[in-house]
């Protein structure tokens, strides 16, 4: 379990299979890198995956503001491909920042597979209000109330995994020390600063693209999953039922099984 600076941030990466064809996965907002095992070792031996944490996640160095927190998290991924061709896979931010690496450096991505990016820009093109349903979260942040603001942000995007009041107050502490991560992510979730959605940008993407998602997740990823699979030339939705927006956690055999089979092992 390797710890080192990726693309000038100390982080931490675990490493699962032996296999000689490489992967990186990133993980989504207020987890870490572990959060990718139970897919990784049902992926393992054929496949040498690697997740990092990402900036002020698990344990890398804090996110200190200086840098847009989506391209520091792509530039992380990058530098951990070491200019290897690459399988790359991505849950929720992670996948967005996934999608931004394959878009700035589609010679190193080999197939792209993402669980439910969170592109909110994406869906406002299909008529959906994707900001809607982050009102009471961005309320108790303007007060000053972490844990309330996690607490709702975990009732949005938690799903199927284990309820608020079910976790440790341990765990609702560090949750509530991140929180502050998500609205860090805005101006590439809802505002597209990295310019995925620019014109003929994602019709150019050639490699194969896995869009997976939950049954049970909110409405606005099937629209992100409507816009993006119209404009990608080589993209396949696959839906986990009983699954939520945490699938790769709760249901990690059948998003390894989707992986598994989009990769051809």
């Amino acid at each position: 379990m390797p710890e080192a600076v990726l693309a000038g941030t100390r982080t931490f990466w675990r490493e699962w299979g032996t296999g000689p064809r490489r992967a990186v996965a990133i993980h989504c907002s207020l987890a870490h890198s572990g959060a990718w095992e139970g897919v990784a070792l049902r992926l393992a031996p054929e496949l040498r995956l690697q997740a990092f944490d990402l900036p002020g996640h698990g344990r890398a160095a804090e996110w200190d503001g200086s840098r847009d927190i989506a391209d520091q998290t792509a530039e992380m991924a990058e530098a951990l491909a070491g200019g290897e061709e690459i399988d790359l896979i991505g849950h929720s931010f992670g996948a967005v920042a996934a999608l931004i690496l394959a878009l700035r450096r589609p010679d190193l991505v080999r197939t792209l597979a993402l669980f439910e990016p969170v592109l909110f820009a994406a869906a406002r093109a299909e008529g959906a209000d994707p900001r809607a349903p982050f009102g009471p979260f961005e309320a108790a942040m303007a007060r000053g109330d972490r844990e309330a603001a996690t607490e709702r942000f975990t009732a949005l995007w938690g799903g199927a995994g284990a309820p608020w009041n079910a976790l440790s107050p341990r765990q609702r502490a560090q949750l509530a020390d991140r929180i502050h991560l998500i609205p860090a992510a805005d101006a590439t979730l809802h505002g597209d600063r990295a310019g995925i959605l620019a014109p003929g940008r994602l019709e150019a993407l050639r490699a194969p693209v896995l869009l997976i998602e939950g049954a049970v997740s909110p409405p606005v990823i099937a629209a992100i999953h409507d816009a993006l699979a119209r404009r990608l030339p080589c993209a396949r939705r696959v839906t986990i039922p009983g699954a939520g927006h945490m699938g790769p956690v709760t249901h990690p055999a059948e998003v390894a099984a989707a992986i598994r089979g989009h990769l051809g092992l």
